[in-house]
């Protein structure tokens, strides 16, 4: 039984105090400006650490079962008892030695899990600061102040920075006065948005992400901070669109550079011959009004020059794989997790790390490709002179020497080919670490996390809904404590909206047999060191197959967890299905659900009107074939959702009065969706 009144109620966490003088934070922006132009090269100041327990909802939720004292080998889980009984002996230890690639899960492991994930940056911030720009457009450090200095040191879950001029931006204009939802979530007395890193180094101010920035959010009526849940309403589309250079973001989008009009920038191709390079404006604005059409709570991971943002999942990760929507992060260390935390900090934040396999992933020459996200960079240093053969120019201005990307990586055995272990055959890494120490720590920390308790009212009312669920076959697939059977279901069976899942076939193109360095080697690494292969049988080889569209051109969908369902609307992978509080009634006849506003229903009439979606209403119109239908109308109706492949189709596995059921028990099922925190209260029976 809960005894915890949950996530509404006053669990007794030290209250978070709002400051009072509402000047404090800009006082304290400006004061750091100051002191950096004082002592310029000789200071470095960093901003954005990981918040303290007390400010969280994690010490009043019950962990997930990943505990002190169990190993990961490579994928294969060695549960504390296990591992206790195989250090009893040589042949064990030597099992659970790193050189074998095992991973021991520790208190020191999962502190250095935790900061890495509100703190690493693995170096983006540089690809997003003097590349990209994003602090020097519209979007800067005077209309970030001003924005924080208006909480007065309180907290938010959007962050509206203002645009103190006019401005067009991908076609659109937006004037001044405008407040941009962003957001962006701000703890109470933080100078600095969750999961964003700002330091000062060498008289610079650069802005890196963490993982942090989507996959934690404070919650708006206590001010705590829910780890682990999603920030689905962060607007990376609009926030990355006001940058100076979102041109270097190309891939994410379906803005190919080579089918644009070659202008005056010249460069020294791959043939060694000089040439020119795309129109940089007209690049930029095209870049821009796609992102533009990117809906708050997504973001494109794909980055094979398909405009696909999905939905930003939970880390309510144990027992969730295979991780990815197509279920693409599926082997290696903590099942495919370590795999996915890579992915965030390689192909998701610095875009230079796809040069080497830019030819083969996009039929794009690697001159070419570093050239278009060179040549209108931020920061002059970074911008590509007239002339220049772009690779040779990126090796003199590399933060990282030796490595093919901006960002702190290293090459995994076999590159420039990628595997399912790692796409781009790259793994984020830092310097003076183990290999994969801070991506293994996060996966293990993740894997402690679950959703706050709720407040349980009706227990009779989730036993009815357990029955449904089972009564419906949903538990087919959504099976075990975790809701999930680890299957991936073809495209062309599940129906759901089709542009994504065959998208990482490009990857699987380049790829060689899946290899790594054991963890008992610090990086950099040394000459010629030792090579593990990485098991690839701990996930069914068809499912693998299918999140690359092997076998099946139309690939597939995972089947997902559902735990914290209450935390994660809207629903499905591109986040099309969701409705509003207001967006459905009950009608009075004959008690069936209707739509009430139909111009909040949808992500068309929800996230994409700064309407946060109802998870009751949400889950109500995916159960529910009617509701569904104005829904999937309604998205398919909205010019941005259907350059962005956003329309919540498929997944016809109703729960409605077609399919023999009353509104009683729709409504049963759905509240016993929602009950589904770290303790449900009922788990369904299996048949």
């Amino acid at each position: 039984m809960k005894t915890d009144p949950g996530i509404s109620k006053d669990v007794n966490i030290p209250k978070i105090e709002p400051q009072k003088n509402r000047w404090r934070t800009i006082g304290i922006l400006l004061f750091l400006v100051v002191i950096v132009s004082f002592f310029a090269y000789r200071l470095e100041i960093v901003l954005g650490k990981t918040p303290s327990l007390d400010k969280t909802f994690t010490p009043v939720t019950q962990a997930a079962p990943q505990e002190v004292g169990d190993y990961d080998i490579l994928g294969y889980a060695i549960n504390k008892e296990e591992a206790t009984r195989l250090l009893e002996t040589e042949a064990g230890r030597k099992q659970l030695s790193r050189e074998n690639g095992a991973f021991a899960v520790t208190e020191e492991t999962l502190k250095l899990g935790r900061d890495a994930f509100y703190s690493d940056t693995f170096g983006n911030e540089i690809f997003q600061t003097d590349v990209v720009g994003a602090l020097n457009g519209p979007i800067n450090l005077v209309t970030v102040g001003q924005a924080i200095a208006k909480l007065g040191g309180k907290h938010t879950t959007n962050l509206q920075i203002p645009i103190n001029e006019d401005v067009t931006i991908g076609g659109r204009t937006f004037k001044a006065g405008t407040l941009l939802n962003t957001g962006l979530d701000v703890p109470a007395n933080s100078v600095v948005p969750l999961g964003m890193r700002a330091s000062f180094t060498k008289g610079k101010l650069r802005f890196g992400i963490t993982c942090a920035l989507c996959h934690a959010t404070v919650d708006d009526k206590t001010g705590r901070i829910l780890e682990g849940a999603p920030n689905n309403d962060v607007n990376t589309g609009l926030v990355l669109a006001f940058a100076t250079n979102s041109a270097a973001m190309f891939r994410q989008t379906d803005v190919n550079p080579t089918q644009f009009p070659l202008r005056e920038h010249s460069y020294i191709n791959a043939d060694g011959a000089e040439s020119r390079l795309p129109d940089a404006k007209a690049l930029e604005d095209a870049v821009d009004a796609k992102l533009l059409t990117w809906p708050p709570g997504n973001f494109d991971s794909t980055g094979t020059l398909v405009n696909n943002p999905s939905q930003i999942p939970s880390s309510y990760t144990f027992d969730a794989w295979p991780y990815g929507w197509s279920g693409h992060s599926a082997i290696g260390w903590f099942h495919g997790l370590t795999t996915l935390n890579s992915n965030v900090h390689a192909t998701n934040s610095d875009g230079t790390n796809g040069a080497d396999g830019s030819q083969a992933l996009l039929g794009i020459d690697k001159e070419t490709y570093l050239g278009v996200i060179l040549q209108n960079a931020a920061n002059p240093d970074f911008r590509l002179p007239e002339g220049a053969k772009p690779s040779e120019f990126f090796d003199k201005i590399d933060p990282t020497p030796g490595e093919p990307a901006i960002n702190e990586v290293i090459r995994m055995p076999g590159y420039p080919k990628g595997s399912p272990f790692m796409l781009d055959g790259l793994m984020a890494s830092s310097p003076g670490l183990p290999v994969g120490e801070q991506l293994n720590g996060m996966s293990a920390w993740q894997n402690t996390l679950a959703p706050p308790p709720i407040q349980v009212s009706d227990v009779t009312s989730l036993e009815k809904g357990a029955a449904v669920f089972t009564r419906a076959g949903c538990i087919e697939c959504h099976s075990g404590r975790y809701f999930t059977n680890h299957d991936v279901i073809a495209q062309n069976e599940i129906g759901t909206q089709p542009s994504r899942a065959p998208t990482l076939a490009a990857f699987a193109n380049n790829f060689t047999t899946p290899q790594t360095y054991p963890n008992s080697i610090s990086v950099p690494l040394p000459p010629n060191p030792p090579v593990l292969e990485v098991p690839t049988d701990i996930t069914p080889l068809k499912a693998q197959q299918l999140a690359f569209a092997i076998n099946n051109p139309a690939g597939g969908y995972k089947v997902p967890s559902l735990i914290g369902l209450y935390l994660t609307a809207p629903y499905l992978h591109d986040g099309g299905v969701a409705a509003s509080a207001s967006a459905l009634k009950q009608d009075e006849q004959d008690g069936h659900f209707v739509v009430a506003n139909p111009e909040q229903i949808g992500m068309a009439g929800t996230l994409m009107q700064n309407i946060l979606p109802n998870p009751e209403a949400s889950l109500r119109v995916l159960v529910d074939r009617n509701l569904r239908e104005a829904t999937v109308a309604a998205n398919q109706a909205h010019p941005d959702l259907k350059k962005s492949n956003v329309d919540g189709s498929g997944h016809a596995y109703w729960v409605d009065t077609k399919a023999g059921f009353t509104t009683e028990e729709q409504t049963d099922l759905i509240q016993f969706l929602l009950s589904l925190d770290d303790q449900p209260e009922v788990l369904p029976s299996s048949r």
